[in-house]
Parts: structure tokens; C-alpha cells; sequence
């Protein structure tokens, strides 16, 4: 005869802590879609002059969506499909701890999957063209 094992139910302790996660994890998506939304509104005029070619399908037919929350972090743009996200820097990214900061987020990003292309503001205004071309050829892949 087999005999049934006992299941013991999760502490009161430990429910307590599962829910208390669940409900930080919560308020950090509520916060990080916030933010998203705040910089969508505040684009700088790169990520403006790039958006008017990524957007409505217009690259490739890829939809690509801004200003996207994605595990802790919101990202420039981004097309799930392709698994392909495009960081636009500015001169803050040439400081020391935000360009550490950025290698963590991009290897994060890589880890779940992605492709991470990174330009500078100035390249978006000095060769739009060029920077199109290299977001296509990463969208053949």
C-alpha cells in the first residue's frame, strides 16, 4: 500500500513574505510604467528624430515600441519580435559609473535574450542614415 505523504502548507511567515514580494514587485511596475510614460513625454530630439523611423512599422515592417519597461530597467526602444533593443546616450553616458551602469544593464538585457545596440545622440544627428542601416542589417539577423 502507498501512503501519502503529508504536504505541509507554507508558514504564515513565509505566505507573510511571498506576498509582501508580490507586492513590491507590483509597485515597481507601477513606478517603471510611470516613468516610461514620463519620458515618452520628455524625448530628447535623437530619440525623436530616431522614433519618426522606427515607428508604424516604417523599419522593415518591425513594430518597435519607446520608452519600454523591461524587468527593472526602461529601455529606448525595442522590438520584442526581433528581441532587439536601441539605447540612444548622451553625455551623461560618458561619466564612469553610468557607463558601469550601463554594461550591467546591457549584459542583463543580454542574458534575457536581447540584442543591444547602443548610439550616441550625436550619431543620430550627424548620420541618421548610417545609424538606420545598422539597426537594419541587426533586423536581418
Amino acid at each position: 500500500m502507498i501512503r501519502d505523504e503529508p504536504t505541509a502548507s507554507p508558514s504564515p511567515l513565509i505566505l507573510s513574505f511571498l506576498n509582501n514580494l508580490g507586492e513590491i514587485r507590483l509597485k515597481e511596475m507601477e513606478i517603471l510604467t510611470e516613468a516610461a510614460r514620463q519620458l515618452r513625454k520628455r524625448q530628447t530630439e535623437a530619440e525623436k528624430r530616431l522614433w519618426f523611423k522606427l515607428r508604424d512599422k516604417q523599419l522593415k515592417d518591425v513594430k518597435f515600441r519607446r520608452q519600454e519597461p523591461i524587468g527593472s530597467y526602461v529601455v529606448d526602444f525595442v522590438s520584442f519580435e526581433k528581441k532587439l533593443i536601441i539605447e540612444i546616450d548622451g553625455n551623461p553616458h560618458r561619466e564612469t559609473q553610468t557607463r558601469v551602469n550601463d554594461k550591467q544593464r546591457s549584459l542583463w538585457l543580454l542574458q534575457q535574450g536581447f540584442k543591444v545596440l547602443r548610439f550616441w545622440n550625436s550619431e543620430i544627428e550627424n548620420n541618421l542614415d548610417k545609424v538606420v542601416s545598422k539597426i537594419k542589417d541587426s533586423v536581418k539577423m
